[in-house]
C-alpha cells in the first residue's frame, strides 16, 4: 500500500503556533515508522503556515508570496525528515526545482526507486509555480505516484457540513462522496485538488492529527474521521 499524508505547518507548532515542537514531529515519526516497518510505503506533503501566510497580505505581489511559502514547506520537509532519521528511518526530499544539494529534483522514476528501497518520500515546495496550493500538490504527487489513498491530517477531526466552531449544530460525515464535497463547498481541500482526486479516483481520509495514534488508524482505515470516497 502506498499513502500521501498531508500535515499542516500549523499542526507541527503545536501549542506555539509558529516554527517547530519538536515532540509533536516526533511522535508523527514514530507513527510513520510503525507503517514502514509494516510494509506501507510512506510520501508526505507538508503546508507552510507554521512561517507564511503571505496570501493575508496586499503589499506583497501574490506570486512573490507564493514562492515563500514552496521555500517554507521545503524547510519543514527538512526538519522533520531529520526528525524521521534520528528515529531509524530513511528519508529523502524531492522538489520540482533545483535547491542545490538541500534536496533532489522530482521525478516519478526517481520517487518509485527511493519508495522501493523502503525510504520515506518528502514532496516539498508545492507544484512548484505560484498561484497552486499545497492541497494541490498533494493532489498533483498522489497522482503521479499512483498512491492508493491520501490521509489529511488537520486540526479537527473530519469532514463537517459547517464550521463545527461557529455552528455546534454541524454535522460531522463519517463517509461522503468527493461528488458532495465539490457539490456543498465542503472545502476539505481547495477545490483544484477536489476536481483532480475526483477525477483519478484517489480517496482521502481526514483526521485529527493529535487524536493517538491517528496516523496509523487512518492508514489502517479504522479511524476516527471522514472517508471522502471517490
Amino acid at each position: 500500500m502506498r499513502i500521501l499524508l498531508k500535515l499542516s505547518g500549523e499542526a507541527l507548532a503545536g501549542d506555539k503556533k509558529t516554527g517547530f515542537d519538536e515532540e509533536t514531529v516526533r511522535k508523527v515519526a514514530l507513527q510513520v515508522k510503525e507503517l514502514t516497518e509494516k510494509g506501507t510505503e510512506v510520501g508526505i506533503v507538508i503546508g507552510g503556515g507554521n512561517f507564511w501566510r503571505g496570501r493575508t497580505s496586499e503589499n506583497i505581489d501574490r506570486v512573490k508570496a507564493d514562492q515563500i511559502g514552496m521555500l517554507a514547506t521545503i524547510m519543514n520537509c527538512i526538519y522533520v525528515s531529520e526528525i524521521f532519521r534520528s528515529e531509524g528511518m530513511m528519508t529523502n526530499i524531492l522538489t520540482p526545482f533545483e535547491c542545490g544539494s538541500f534536496t533532489k529534483l522530482f521525478s516519478k522514476d526517481r520517487a518509485n526507486k527511493y519508495f522501493a528501497k523502503g525510504m520515506v518520500v518528502f514532496f516539498a515546495g508545492g507544484t512548484g509555480h505560484p498561484y497552486f496550493s499545497t492541497d494541490t500538490g498533494v493532489a498533483l504527487r498522489a497522482i503521479e505516484v499512483e498512491a492508493d489513498c491520501i490521509l489529511l491530517a488537520k486540526a479537527i477531526d473530519g469532514v463537517y457540513d459547517s464550521d463545527p466552531a461557529t455552528n455546534p449544530d454541524a454535522k460531522k460525515y463519517t463517509e461522503v462522496s468527493i461528488d458532495e464535497v465539490i457539490a456543498k463547498n465542503l472545502q476539505v481541500v481547495d477545490m483544484t485538488a477536489s476536481i483532480m482526486v475526483r477525477d483519478n479516483k484517489i480517496p482521502m481520509r481526514v483526521f485529527a492529527l493529535q487524536e493517538e495514534k491517528s496516523i496509523v488508524n487512518a492508514a489502517n482505515g479504522n479511524f476516527n474521521g471522514t472517508t471522502v470516497t471517490v
